[in-house]
Parts: structure tokens; sequence; C-alpha cells
């Protein structure tokens, strides 16, 4: 079965590219970017996951998990997704396949969930079989459930090869929850793919802590990938009015919200709770956007197809309607160009494919799609 797997997956990596027509040519620093559609009609797509065999796994926010062919054709929605609570923010939100999905098939899900107390991120597991999810299984469940609201469910996952899988935690607007270590709101946290938490887990031992937490202080986040060199978990987060962040989030580490924050509240007062933009104890961003640009998706590039962008971070925005390319130094963020406005297009997710195109969904009732190139120097 893995060898097979293998044969598939290298096939795919070194085969033609399917011959899809590109809607536009963008200028960018780089070079001219090639868009092509990929798939279109799409309902408010917010996840995209690439398959060993090529085709691709798109989750819908209203609760439809969809199959997309190299080609473009979008399948019927895939049986035994678990039911979701579309309401505001909330839906079937991320997905992400196990390391070795080409030998088990075995998926995740995040999702916001309602029960009779409230709403709140739920993560489930599943195995796909043909177009059906089947061995579902609820890995992780936020808690306590906020029973007004439908913002802030987060929620990016992020499987780091050993084991683990990282999941990405809004605070449903409860602000002061953020800053909580028991309950979950405003939180990164870290569970084994078994649902099972590591005892090397920073607050296990920390009397009335949820032990699944990895980092707190957070406000939404909707960015996250491990450095390609580090294996660090890298996030962004989206600030009120200004302040969005990208930061390192690291074992314990208090990244501030609301305690701290560069933003002001949409209404254009302060935030009640902040003290300022630094604090003792609490880390301060690696980068940050004011005015905001919404930031939803991220990627590093690690990818030989075009080495002008070896190294960069690409990060998508709602508000801007852009996909924001970082230089980075280490740590630092050196040079930001900002590409693919003049599509006004609403980023949802960016994804690198494994044949080194970079790949986005767009935020809309008829969302696409799009695979970004960079053209030939002529």
């Amino acid at each position: 079965m893995r060898f097979i797997a293998s044969i598939i997956a290298a096939t795919f990596l070194a085969g033609p590219v399917p011959a899809l027509a590109a809607d536009a040519v963008h200028s960018s620093e780089k070079g001219p970017l090639r868009v092509t559609t990929v798939a279109s009609g799409l309902q408010f797509p917010w996840s995209v996951a690439f398959m060993p065999d090529g085709r691709m796994l798109v989750t819908e926010r209203p609760g439809r998990l969809r199959i997309v062919s190299p080609d473009g054709t979008v399948s019927d929605p895939v049986k035994g997704v678990p039911e979701v609570h579309y309401q505001g923010q909330g839906g079937l939100l991320d997905i992400a396949l196990d390391p070795r999905f080409a030998d088990n098939g075995v998926l995740y899900l995040s999702y916001a969930e309602k029960l009779r107390n409230g709403a709140g991120t739920a993560v489930s597991s599943a195995r796909l079989e043909g177009d059906e999810l089947k061995d579902v299984e609820l890995l992780f469940r936020q808690e306590p459930k906020v029973a007004q609201g439908d913002v802030h469910f987060g929620s990016r996952l992020v499987p780091d090869g050993r084991g683990h899988l990282f999941i990405t935690l809004g605070e449903r607007n409860q602000r002061a929850d953020a800053q909580r270590l028991d309950r979950h709101q405003g939180k990164v946290v870290r569970i084994f793919t078994s649902g099972l938490v590591p005892d090397d887990n920073p607050f296990t031992q920390t009397r009335d802590a949820m032990p699944e937490i990895w980092s707190y202080g957070h406000r939404n986040v909707q960015g996250a990938a491990l450095h390609p060199v580090t294996g660090e978990l890298w996030t962004h987060e989206h600030g009120p009015r200004g302040g969005d962040e990208i930061n390192i989030a690291r074992a314990g580490g208090n990244y501030g919200w609301p305690v701290i924050t560069y933003g002001i509240n949409y209404s254009g007062q302060p935030i009640p709770e902040a003290e300022g933009t630094e604090r003792e104890g609490m880390e301060q961003p690696l980068h940050m956007w004011k005015p905001s640009i919404a930031p939803s998706g991220m990627a590093f590039y690690d990818h030989d197809r075009f080495p002008d962008w070896k190294g960069n971070l690409f990060v998508g925005a709602l508000a801007f309607q852009l996909v924001a390319r970082l230089e980075l130094d280490g740590e630092r963020v050196v040079h930001e160009e900002r590409i693919l406005l003049d599509m006004k297009k609403r980023i949802r997710d960016v994804r690198v494919g494994p044949d080194g195109f970079l790949y986005l969904l767009t935020d809309e009732a008829d969302g696409k799609l799009l695979r970004v190139a960079i053209e030939p120097r002529a």
C-alpha cells in the first residue's frame, strides 16, 4: 500500500500541470503572476488540502466537504461530515490530512459546534473512503461553550508530523477569557492525533489549567503553519481595528490579548482591558498590520518551482482583498509586497501545492480555487 501511494504521489509531482485557462496576469516585484481558476461554484470555501493522487479536498462553511479533481470538476458533497453550526463566522472550517494519509486515509476537520449551553470550536478525525467519511471521532471540544455571539471560532489545524495536532481557537469575543488558563478561549492547543494530551504540554502541572493549552492571549488565529526549517508553529491573528499580528506560538507563551494590543475597538474607542502595547511577560508580535488587513490563511513557500519565492511567507487578507508576500531574515519580516490587489477578492486560504504553485480560496458565495504562478520572463 505504501509503495503504491508513493508511486501515485511521485506521478502527481512530476506529471504535467492540468491545462486550465488563465484568468488574468497581474504584476509583481518578482515578475508577472498568472492566475488560473481551478474550480468555481464553491460556497464560502474555507480550507483546501492536497491528496497524494492530485485531487484536492475543500471545505465549505455551510457544512460541505468537496473533492476537486485536477481538471476542476467539483464533486457532490462528501457524506458523513459532522453537523456544524453555520451562523455568523461559524461553520465547517479547516481541514488537514494526517501525515500518513496515503496509508490510512485519515483527515482532521475543525468546525463550529452548537450544544444546548452554547457554541464553540470542535475537531474530529475521520477516514476518507471513496466519497464518504467513516470512523468519525470527536478529538477536541472547546470549553466552556459561549451562549451568545457567533464570532471568533479560529480555527486552523496543523499536524506536526510527530503525532501532535495544533488547534487554534478564537476567544469567541470573550476578551478576558484569552488570559484565563481554565478555559480554551483565545488559545492554541496541542493534543495527540488520538485526542489525548501530551505530558510535555506547558500547563499539565498547573492547577486548574486546561492541559491542552500550548499558548494563550490570542484573539482569533486564522493562519498557522510550521516553519520549514525550524519546525516551529507560526501563527497570525486578527486584531480588532488595527493590530493584526504574526507570532511564533511557543510553549507557555502569553501573546497579550486583550491586555496589550496595537488595535482599538471598531467604535474607535480603546479596548477597555488594554494597558498599552507592552507588558513584562507578554510577547511582542514579529510583525503587525495597522490598519488591519484581516488576515486569513498562511503558507511558507518551500518549493523549487519558483526560486524567487523560496523562504517567503504568504498571507491572505479578507478586508484588504490581497495576498501579502513577506520576505524573512530569521524571525524578522524585512520586506512586504502586496500582490493581487486588482483581483478585488477576499482571500480565505493560502496554500503551497505539492506541484509548487500557490493556491488561494476566495471567500464568497461563488467561491473559487485559484492557482498562482510566476510567468517566465521574456
